[in-house]
């Protein structure tokens, strides 16, 4: 639950560790004790008998091959791929504004890419002296020549070719996605469930400014939160890259920080 961390927190710095004193196994066992019981009347006697026969059953499977033991059965995430969504997508034909924010997104975060991005703002100084020190300026030409230019450039890896022809303009489009291991929902989806994974933060190089009249603007890293309410599946024809698009907070009136330290 979305709460639980915020709890954890807040119990570790008053408390230290919290595993020697927290109630969520045993609460989560006595769940398992609950599912034991088939007659009401003797809701002991139940629990005494499925115990015996699950740990008698859990013994003997030591004995035999091919046999998975009994307990929380295996997450459904440990087969999964980095990057693998979960059944139920649909293709969508997108906005080409939006779909060219989500490409310029994955070139900015691309490590292949980052040579070809210094290379380009230096050939934007060059051919643009007068202009290029406004950074405002310089940034929003980046942003918008940007996917163009490495179009053009003579680039030798298959991968880099198939990155720089971009996207095409139909995504696949899904609720949920596994990513190292970890299952991101949209929200549509976590309102349906007990538990959620929706929200999102990433650090990000941004450029700052003080007011709206502020003409030397600066870069620096500023963390961001957000819930994700699309998951878009980038067809680049020979891969797949899975972005998010989410619902930002405003770092000014939204975000909430306790004594602690602790961001809600």
């Amino acid at each position: 639950m979305i709460h639980l961390t915020v709890h954890l927190v807040r119990e570790v710095r008053l408390c230290g560790p919290v595993y020697f004193r927290w109630m969520y196994p045993f609460e989560r066992f006595m769940k398992v004790l609950k599912g034991y019981v088939r007659n009401r009347n003797h809701p002991e006697g139940c629990i005494v008998e499925c115990y015996i026969v699950e740990e008698a059953i859990e013994f003997c499977t030591e004995y035999l091959s091919n046999v998975d033991a009994i307990g929380v059965p295996n997450s459904t995430n440990v087969d999964h791929k980095v990057g693998a969504p979960i059944p139920g997508g649909h293709i969508i034909e997108v906005d080409s504004n939006l779909l060219l924010q989500a490409h310029h997104y994955v070139l900015e975060n691309t490590t292949i890419i980052q040579p070809y991005i210094e290379e380009h703002m230096k050939w934007l100084k060059l051919n643009n002296p007068r202009q290029s020190k406004r950074q405002k300026w310089l940034q929003e030409e980046h942003m918008r020549t940007f996917t163009h230019w490495l179009r053009k450039k003579n680039l030798y890896l298959e991968t880099l070719r198939w990155m720089a022809h971009g996207p095409t303009h139909y995504v696949a489009k899904y609720h949920g996605y596994v990513i190292n291991g970890c299952q991101y929902n949209t929200k549509d989806r976590d309102e349906l469930r007990v538990t959620q994974n929706s929200g999102v933060s990433i650090v990000a190089t941004t450029m700052q400014i003080s007011s709206a009249k502020d003409k030397n603007p600066v870069f620096g890293e500023l963390c961001f939160y957000g819930i994700i309410t699309e998951i878009w599946d980038l067809d680049y024809t020979m891969f797949r890259i899975p972005v998010f698009k989410c619902n930002w907070v405003d770092n000014k009136s939204g975000i909430k920080v306790d004594e602690f330290g602790d961001i809600s």
